[in-house]
């Protein structure tokens, strides 16, 4: 299994309309032996993106996100603090100022994608104009270097005006943009997911590393999850409370034992079909009620992910949907990174939204480890 050869594939890098040379770029003696910059994280949700600065070196300044229920673990994997504050509101000198001294400045911002998703079919939802409310942040602070991680339709959402506007906005305020819709399974990330990877420098021509895993290397649903401790639906792990499945209706059990690794409900009896699951041309919903397999990447994790009628998130031989914590390490978050305090309640919906919402943590480190090489090229100059 390799890439998507559609839109997967595309990739743009333009330069800015008036130059700046590398002679504009100035680092301190202390950042001179290692560049690392200073990074703010807006819309930062758990904290993925940080975390894949901070296990690349960088230090966090803070990140920002209007979701409260973010703040616990931002702020417990990421030594960092966490200001709950609306980006649409907040003031580019309130970002500005927390910038560390001395160093050059990274602003990463992953708008919400959910008025851009697929899933998403009527273009109303007002987050979208939150991508111009960054674009004005960079603007106003023109930060060294700029990342932005969204999914793909962001490129052609209204007829592809919104992301155009973006770019151009960047290219006026002297920034080089490189952008290119990337599969994350090509950079070692356990799951089919395509993601929209943006980045912008004032210093020189950017661009995100090469691919690191060609398919037949891919990280496997095996790979990721194989060796955790096993559960029944309903089920939480004695060590990690993360490590719980969602409880199963006695049909839904049913349905799941007669399901196969990597199928859908197209493996069940008769019995077990509803209408629901049939549309008037008899084609079906075939992402739902499925098994993963264990032999290749699992399918896009979404927000619903711990549910086994929202999509193919059936354990691969366990008769259960993946548990939280199966679908943290599916977005390949480490191990051990904490979502909620030991004495709060497991929520699902929440903590399924906060991971399905989440940047790839691998791919967050590739994103830093490509703005690092950029910045230490720049500083060499």
């Amino acid at each position: 299994m390799g890439s998507p050869d559609s839109e997967n594939t595309t990739m743009m890098m333009t330069t800015p309309r008036s130059r700046r040379t590398n002679s504009d770029f100035a680092l301190s003696d202390h950042d001179a032996a290692g560049v690392r910059a200073s990074v703010v994280d807006v819309f930062c949700g758990v904290g993925s993106l940080s975390h894949g600065f901070k296990a690349e070196g960088f230090p966090v300044a803070y990140g920002i996100d209007v979701d409260e229920a973010c703040r616990y673990p931002f702020e417990t994997n990421n030594d960092a603090p966490f200001i709950r504050e609306d980006v649409a509101a907040i003031s580019s000198r309130e970002v500005a100022r927390e910038f560390h001294p001395n160093a050059p400045r990274v602003l990463a911002g992953c708008a919400p994608c959910q008025p851009f998703s697929v899933y998403n079919q009527k273009n109303d939802d007002p987050k979208w104009q939150l991508v111009g409310k960054f674009s004005r942040l960079i603007r106003e602070i023109q930060p060294d270097v700029v990342t932005m991680e969204n999914v793909p339709r962001l490129v052609k959402f209204r007829d592809g005006r919104v992301f155009r506007r973006f770019v151009d906005e960047l290219e006026r305020t002297d920034y080089h943009v490189w952008w290119k819709v990337i599969f994350c399974p090509d950079y070692g990330v356990p799951q089919q997911r395509s993601r929209l990877v943006l980045l912008a420098s004032r210093h020189g021509l950017i661009e995100l590393e090469p691919p690191t895993h060609p398919p037949d290397h891919y990280v496997t649903v095996r790979d990721a999850i194989g060796k955790l401790p096993p559960l029944e639906a309903g089920g939480v792990d004695a060590e990690d409370p993360m490590h719980c499945a969602s409880h199963l209706s006695e049909r839904n059990l049913r349905r799941i034992k007669a399901s196969r690794p990597g199928g859908t409900w197209r493996d069940w009896s008769e019995e077990l079909v509803t209408e629901c699951h049939r549309r008037e041309t008899g084609r079906g919903y075939a992402s739902v009620y499925g098994r993963m397999a264990w032999n290749r990447p699992s399918p896009t994790i979404t927000t619903q992910f711990y549910g086994f009628g929202n999509g193919r998130f059936g354990h691969p031989q366990q008769d259960r949907a993946i548990s939280l914590r199966e679908g943290a390490i599916l977005q390949s978050f480490p191990k051990d990174y904490i979502f909620a305090r030991l004495d709060e309640e497991i929520n699902f919906k929440r903590i399924g939204r906060l991971i399905g919402n989440a940047v790839p943590f691998v791919l967050a480190r590739a994103i830093a480890r490509s703005i690092r090489a950029h910045l230490e090229e720049s500083h060499d100059q």
